[in-house]
């Protein structure tokens, strides 16, 4: 044991490396409840808002992992809360929970490190698929250790954009941001995991993502998943919070004064982006 944890040395590397390790055995663990997830069911905690049993046993595990290695640095998760300090790891430990439960192989394991209310670590892996993404702050991002690059697209007539739902946020809303993404000639689609949307922003398979709110856990890693893979993100520590959540949107940069038009959400760095935020 004392050689499995001399591998986690106190900085950002060490954790990167504990992250890497713990999003894959939790994967195994969220993977094997999936394949039991018809015999085990799940609970509501509220409308359309799954829970199973698997997510408090992926938590758990991830919790513990990071206790045992980094004590001091605080943990906030989806099911069980936490604190935030100066060090905080960000976990979502099932998202995309109503897939998971209904036998979709479309959900992931989300982690993101943050450090001085800045995340500098992140990783996304759906076990299903076996697609684990990493990424550092400066260091780029990469799928199953290859890098990655968001898409060339610079048209709206080409462009596919997935939409997140919360209900946190009125339907005339969503709907209205919709019609003007519909109205510039996008294609709209949900998949109904926003950690994934981001990461499939981050690879060129979507071409760009938003969501009217959303919470820290589902969207941090994703988020510099993005901004890694030379996308356009919205500073979501100025527009949002830990704890509270907030309004989110990534893109490949020809469409995100675009994407940010429509959905009233500001660019990291855009003045015009800036110019189109409501007060």
């Amino acid at each position: 044991m004392n050689d499995y944890k001399s591998r986690y040395s106190n900085d950002l590397a060490g954790r990167a490396l504990l992250c890497r390790d713990v999003i894959r055995s939790a994967g195994a663990l969220v993977l094997s409840g999936f394949r039991q997830s018809a015999e085990r069911g799940f609970s509501m905690k509220g409308p359309q808002d799954f829970l199973t049993e698997t997510d408090a046993a992926s938590e758990a595990h991830i919790r513990q992992a990071i206790a045992e290695h980094f004590p001091d640095d605080a943990f906030l998760g989806e099911e069980g809360g936490g604190t935030v300090a100066d060090r905080v790891w960000v976990v979502d430990p099932v998202d995309g929970t109503a897939n998971f439960a209904r036998g979709i192989p479309h959900f992931c394991i989300s982690i993101a490190y943050v450090e001085e209310g800045r995340a500098e670590i992140g990783a996304i892996y759906n076990p299903a698929e076996d697609e684990l993404y990493l990424c550092r702050r400066g260091a780029g991002a990469t799928l199953n250790g290859k890098p990655i690059k968001v898409s060339s697209t610079t048209s709206f007539d080409a462009a596919s954009v997935e939409m997140g739902w919360s209900r946190r946020v009125p339907d005339e809303t969503y709907l209205e941001t919709m019609r003007l993404m519909l109205e510039k000639g996008a294609n709209v689609r949900r998949g109904a995991s926003g950690a994934l949307a981001l990461a499939y922003v981050a690879d060129g398979r979507s071409d760009a993502y938003v969501e009217l709110h959303m919470n820290a856990w589902d969207c941090l890693a994703g988020l510099l998943l993005v901004s890694e893979a030379g996308g356009a993100v919205c500073p979501f520590m100025e527009i949002g919070s830990l704890l509270g959540g907030g309004p989110v949107l990534a893109s490949t940069p020809a469409i995100a004064d675009g994407v940010s038009a429509a959905s009233g959400i500001r660019i990291q760095g855009s003045e015009l982006a800036a110019e189109l935020q409501p007060a």
